[in-house]
């Protein structure tokens, strides 16, 4: 299969060029060369390109996401971050289970303020002191066009 140039693998992806140019930066791709003024893949970077969407939706950052690649470029995914990963991810849908119940119970509470209802007193404790702790925005890489 021939390369694809940057434009290829931004459509067959819906990875912004100029993302794809950041990830080259980064050292989480790289380019065969160019033809004219277009940078070229190998047709691989789309298996890559997978790997790093589904760490950046599990929450890795780019620098994490590059120690999953070996320096020959095949991937070399750590089990145990892998594991880590997976029990933040448990804490962060416990915390938001108990968020999102205690809303509920909040907007359905007959109490006549929600300063009266203990449950939304305990939330507003519970979030006052940092036991509900769920992610803020994740950082992405920037999607310039």
């Amino acid at each position: 299969m021939t390369d694809l140039d940057i434009s290829e693998v931004a459509r067959r992806t819906g990875v912004p060029p100029s993302t794809l140019r950041y990830y080259e930066e980064k050292g989480l791709i790289a380019s065969t060369g160019r033809r004219g003024l277009r940078r070229q893949y190998d047709p691989a970077v789309l298996e890559r390109l997978a790997l790093i969407a589904l760490g950046r939706t599990a929450g890795f950052s780019l620098d994490e996401i590059a120690t999953m690649f070996a320096p020959d470029g095949q991937p070399r995914i750590d089990r145990q971050m892998l594991a880590g990963k997976a029990d933040e991810l448990d804490r962060t849908i416990r915390d938001l289970s108990v968020l999102r119940d205690s809303l509920r119970h909040a907007a359905a509470c007959p109490a006549p303020s929600h300063m009266e209802c203990p449950t939304f007193r305990r939330l507003l404790l519970d979030a006052a002191s940092g036991v509900i702790a769920v992610p803020r925005n994740r950082k992405r890489a920037p999607q310039r066009s």
